[in-house]
């Protein structure tokens, strides 16, 4: 144990540092001594009860910029803290302590547990865990040693391809969204094949014998097992009839191509949530700029929604605070030839909806979304804030029965909260993973894989 009367040690801006009791072997720290606390990143973070004492298991991807190592832990829970990160959002932590190496020396460190993955370096060294042992030289670097790559290999050994893996495709536009590379990280974290495919590079073959799917240079995809479909609005007609094509040879698809279109559909997907039994803010739709007055009448007049049918993500959505702008609006956009919905507004929501992540029947997380200031819709897109929330069991069945109204395996379901329950705002099935990941620390990108493994692998989970 250091004792705190020895010469302090000089550290750079960043070291490597080890959690022997954690097994983790090697983490980079960045050493901020504006920060009162350290901190780890811990994301699939849950609670037990261990000897009538509070406990916690997590996962912690150690190394930057790496999804595919991960460290399973466990640790007692000393405390819970609300923390203020650097950009100024408040959270509460579990913390833990845990036995720190760092160089030659070792002591007992208490660790806030939290997702780092956009901080970039997934230790935060803080000065309560240096007080009286260490001086800091801000210009110097992993003064105590570096790690090289072959280091780190032999600490972390790559999780080994899994005998039976899947040949899964990617199908979506843009390899470099956080969405598609999480989900392309945990399936070969899980021992699979996965190839990114570009919808605008496949193209098929449709013939009674020999139909196939190529891929930019003549590359047959025909020997795919699942695809994973990620199709922004702008491409679902050819999206789908590729899914189609691959639905045709047999090839699985985790969200099918008439589930899709008919979720886009925002007119059709509400008729069919009201089929199902599910309730939605009074809806009005008309063809006619003559029918205007009447429809805003239908919706319980000024303030009202109009949304765009072709909108996403918050686009083409806007609040009419009085009849004289709802009249304009919906008349401006008639003009335009644009297909356009009126929707009761539900104030008491006071700009927070809900965003519910439903995998294969089960919702896997849930947000509360909070509109931006000067805005009137909540959205993670344009600046609003989200955050964990506990939905109520109901909340919970709604998200259920509206996924698989619309039969999708993967969507997302928005709600919003007024004073006649629980109303359904719209069913998506494309949903970004990353303000849910960051928010829940939920890997919902392992529960999407796992999702086809159920499918396709049911004899070898026996």
């Amino acid at each position: 144990m250091n004792q705190l009367n020895e010469p302090k040690m000089v550290i750079g801006s960043e070291e490597w540092c080890a959690f022997s009791s954690l097994n983790i072997p090697a983490v980079k720290a960045r050493i901020d001594s504006g920060a009162k606390t350290s901190s780890l990143h811990a994301i699939n973070i849950q609670y037990f009860s261990r000897n009538g004492e509070q406990w916690t298991s997590f996962e912690v991807h150690p190394l930057q910029d790496n999804r595919k190592i991960t460290v399973h832990c466990e640790a007692q829970i000393i405390d819970h803290r609300v923390v203020k990160s650097s950009s100024g959002d408040k959270e509460k932590r579990p913390v833990i302590r845990a036995s720190l190496a760092l160089g030659e020396k070792s002591w007992v460190v208490e660790l806030t547990l939290t997702d780092r993955d956009s901080m970039g370096y997934r230790m935060l060294l803080g000065r309560e865990a240096m007080n009286g042992r260490i001086l800091v030289d801000p210009e110097g670097h992993c003064l105590l040693g570096d790690r090289l790559q072959n280091d780190l290999a032999s600490l972390y050994k790559a999780p080994e391809m899994r005998t039976g893996g899947l040949k899964i495709g990617l199908l979506a536009s843009n390899p470099d969204l956080y969405s598609n590379r999480r989900i392309i990280e945990a399936a070969e974290a899980r021992g699979h094949e996965i190839q990114f495919l570009n919808i605008k590079n496949c193209y098929m073959k449709l013939d009674a014998t020999t139909p196939e799917i190529h891929y930019r240079g003549g590359r047959i995809l025909n020997d795919l097992d699942a695809v994973i479909p990620r199709i922004r609005p702008s491409k679902t007609f050819y999206a789908c009839t590729l899914l189609r094509q691959f639905e045709s040879l047999g090839i699985y698809c985790l969200n099918t191509s008439t589930a899709i279109a008919q979720s886009r559909d925002k007119l059709r997907s509400l008729q069919l949530l009201l089929d199902n039994g599910l309730d939605i803010p009074t809806t009005g739709f008309a063809n006619s700029p003559l029918d205007t007055g009447d429809l805003i009448d239908m919706v319980g007049g000024a303030p009202l929604i109009i949304k765009l049918l072709e909108g996403t993500q918050g686009t083409g959505v806007v609040l009419a605070e009085t009849r004289k702008a709802a009249d304009s609006v919906i008349n401006a956009f008639k003009s335009l030839n644009a297909n356009i919905l009126v929707q009761e507004f539900i104030k008491e929501s006071s700009g927070k909806d809900l965003r519910c992540f439903v995998v294969d029947g089960k919702v896997v997380a849930s947000i509360q979304r909070t509109a931006a200031v000067g805005e009137f819709r909540a959205n993670i897109h344009q600046g609003g804030r989200a955050e964990l929330v506990k939905i109520t069991p109901e909340e919970k069945r709604i998200a259920i029965k509206a996924a698989k109204a619309m039969d999708l395996k993967v969507a997302g379901v928005d709600l919003i909260r007024s004073n006649k329950g629980p109303l359904l705002l719209e069913v998506n099935s494309s949903p970004g993973l990353q303000g849910i990941e960051t928010a829940t620390n939920e890997d919902i990108a392992v529960r999407m894989i796992m999702a086809i493994e159920r499918q396709l692998m049911k004899p070898k989970e026996a």
